[in-house]
């Protein structure tokens, strides 16, 4: 009996020891990006004797899920990472612990980012992954600059590098080319959604989605129009820009940071990582913040040191290198090795930095997210590929748009917050 009890109690002590954290997340889904994350946690396992089981989740299936295990009190999830607006949504109904007293040592946060790591003055999540939206232009595309529009003002993002440019700059490679040179990513399972609401809206209206039907939003549609001549035709199979920038057949490409990682990667010496143009409103971009927040009732100690572990600054560096997502801890930023990484970095760097900066959040509408974004590519193609009356379609669609932000409950995103 004795033996029994022995027995027992190592084995206890095992599994005290050896503990697991289900790790959910709706971030590095890919199977690339899988596969690193998954090598990366079985080093965290064999450091700490800590399983993780990592859960790749929708924004949909991770809000439902933790509702679920909230209400029944069987929590299972002990870390989400989750894009901010996610966690604000999980956070507002209570679902998440407090963080506002965990400290990592060598750690030293952004403190843009940190800042909107708080939600009713409590902080909700630890900041994880930052990624934005760039353009990168083949060093070819600077042969044909514009009058007035010099390759400083383009690399630093100074007032005279606006959307007007933009066209004058596209049609000038096309009228000495024959060819249109400018590409979008505006496939099926492409980005082009995030361009329209979170970028062109905001540098023209200053808002995401309550102007959604302004007379500014009637001139940005018009806008497009014009630009769309200048558009390579093949933009709209294209889900990703790397391959045609390395390709040759765009010059001027906009895109996700690591969707366009592979080209800087492959040829760092052909390309640079340049700010957006601005608009009348200013120089609207995303920010993508994601944040890892740790569900009420789930195991503190072993969360926690898994946040840890994940914003490590080499563990930062790592997923920079492998995934394209930049570092949210300084220590990190100094350490990025040169070459490729240096190009993609400084561009985003000199985007964040520009003066006439319109911030964008990606809006959280749980369920009805596919349905907003849907929008903007549908207001697209009636619009600029169809031919319909632009101030007919943005009043028709603009109430679809405040339709979903009320019967979802959510809360605005910036810019469009700000302007209340």
């Amino acid at each position: 009996m004795r033996k029994v009890l022995v027995l027992i109690l190592i084995l206890a002590v095992g599994i005290s020891l050896y503990g697991m954290v289900n790790f959910a997340s709706t971030q590095l889904h890919p199977a690339s990006e899988r596969e690193f994350i998954v090598s990366k946690l079985a080093e965290f396992t064999k450091e700490t004797g800590i399983k993780v089981n990592f859960l790749p989740l929708s924004y949909t299936e991770i809000l439902s899920r933790v509702e679920a295990e909230q209400k029944t009190g069987k929590i299972s999830i002990g870390l989400v990472a989750d894009l901010q607006g996610g966690l604000y949504l999980l956070a507002s109904k209570g679902f998440l612990q407090d963080l506002s007293d965990v400290k990592f040592s060598g750690r030293t946060f952004i403190p843009t980012l940190e800042k909107y790591a708080f939600a009713d003055g409590k902080k909700i999540f630890i900041p994880w992954l930052q990624a934005t939206y760039v353009m990168v232009v083949n060093k070819k595309a600077f042969d044909y600059l514009p009058a007035g529009l010099s390759k400083d003002d383009v690399i630093n993002g100074t007032e005279k590098w606006t959307y007007e440019k933009l066209y004058e700059w596209a049609k000038k490679i096309y009228e000495e080319t024959g060819q249109p040179s400018l590409g979008f990513p505006m496939g099926p399972k492409g980005l082009w959604h995030r361009f329209l609401h979170g970028y062109i809206y905001p540098s023209f209206t200053g808002a995401q989605a309550i102007k959604f039907d302004s007379v500014r939003a009637v001139e940005m549609w018009n806008y497009l129009k014009k630009l769309f001549k200048y558009i390579h035709p093949a933009s709209s199979t294209w889900d990703q820009m790397s391959e045609p920038l390395l390709r040759g057949e765009v010059l001027i490409a906009w895109d996700h940071t690591a969707r366009i990682k592979d080209a800087i990667v492959q040829k760092p010496d052909d390309f640079v990582v340049v700010p957006v143009p601005a608009g009348p409103m200013g120089r609207g971009y995303i920010i993508v913040l994601a944040g890892l927040a740790v569900p009420n009732g789930a195991n503190t100690e072993e969360s926690l040191k898994l946040a840890d572990f994940l914003t490590s600054p080499s563990v930062q560096v790592e997923i920079l290198k492998k995934v394209g997502f930049f570092p949210v801890v300084k220590e990190a930023i100094g350490v990025i090795p040169e070459g490729a990484l240096k190009v993609l970095a400084k561009g985003v760097v000199n985007q964040s930095s520009t003066k006439d900066s319109v911030v964008a959040f990606i809006p959280n509408l749980g369920p009805k997210g596919g349905e907003f974004t849907e929008t903007y590519r549908l207001a697209f193609r009636r619009i600029v590929m169809n031919g319909e009356d632009p101030e007919k379609v943005v009043k028709e669609l603009g109430e679809k748009i405040r339709k979903m932000f009320k019967e979802t409950k959510s809360t605005l995103p910036e810019p469009d917050a700000s302007l209340y």
